[in-house]
């Protein structure tokens, strides 16, 4: 049974024969972390661009209560989104929807992958362990609670995890709203429960991959950037002066237009 899933979608404004792209968000955030700029970029370079809200994500069916949700129903989210497409999509993905884009990967197919700080193939414990250092009260509240929502729950803390120092305090304020909890079980997958398995997406999918870090990510540094890149036989570029919410920062477009030139490259090509 298919479930009402938000998509925010956009097409150009000339029509083109370009293949459609499908965002997949991270942990804490829903479909509108890639319509503030991502979207309308892609739109504007000819491509039918759509993003979706995970199950209890955004305006998806869950009213924004994730709890008991794993890794695996929210690659079925992918799976419904991409079956409705016409054709294989080229799959952007962030953070923890780099995992799921992977374990979407394993079953279904694609054109490309583009990975924004992913979650590194041996897991999360690294960033546990900065968070248990860096908030120590807000990782202990997460726990007791068994939900997310206490490691981004003020606008301080979500600066600290997703945003850099330069990024106006208004912008900031204007994304806190959107952040929502996580669900717990979704944080054990990618702990220890349901890591990812890059041969066997590399096996089913032998498609271009791009790798993209920041160089000031709390969440996943350039070092597990480097070893995702690493599993999938690549090697991660690493923006400078930017933290882990790439497609939000002040400094968005660069990375925006390297995944533009990288396509042009290695999927439009013939």
């Amino acid at each position: 049974m298919a479930l009402q899933l938000e998509v925010i979608s956009r097409q150009p404004v000339i029509p083109t024969r370009k293949p459609p792209i499908l965002f997949v968000h991270g942990a804490w955030h829903g479909a509108w972390c890639w319509a503030e700029h991502f979207l309308p970029h892609f739109a504007d370079q000819g491509f039918p661009v759509h993003a979706l809200s995970f199950r209890a994500h955004g305006d998806s069916v869950g009213n924004r209560k994730p709890r008991g949700k794993r890794i695996t129903q929210y690659a079925a989210d992918v799976a419904q989104v991409a079956e409705k497409l016409g054709q294989p999509p080229i799959l952007i993905s962030h953070s923890m929807g780099a995992l799921v884009a992977e374990k979407y990967l394993e079953q279904h197919p694609a054109l490309a992958a583009v990975y924004l700080a992913p979650v590194p193939p041996q897991g999360v414990l690294g960033t546990t362990l900065r968070i248990v250092r860096r908030h120590p009260g807000a990782f202990l509240r997460a726990n007791l609670q068994t939900r997310l929502y206490p490691i981004v729950g003020s606008p301080a803390l979500t600066r600290d995890a997703f945003f850099s120092a330069d990024l106006p305090e208004a912008q900031v304020q204007a994304y806190f709203p959107q952040i929502q909890d996580e669900s717990y079980l979704a944080f054990l997958d990618m702990l220890v429960f349901t890591l990812a398995r890059p041969k066997r997406v590399r096996a089913r999918n032998a498609i271009p991959t791009l790798v993209l870090g920041a160089a000031d990510d709390h969440i996943f540094t350039p070092r597990e950037v480097q070893r995702f890149a690493q599993a999938y036989a690549t090697t991660a570029e690493i923006f400078p002066h930017m933290a882990h919410d790439m497609m939000l920062e002040a400094h968005w477009q660069p990375v925006a237009e390297r995944i533009t030139n990288w396509l042009g490259e290695k999927v439009l090509v013939g």
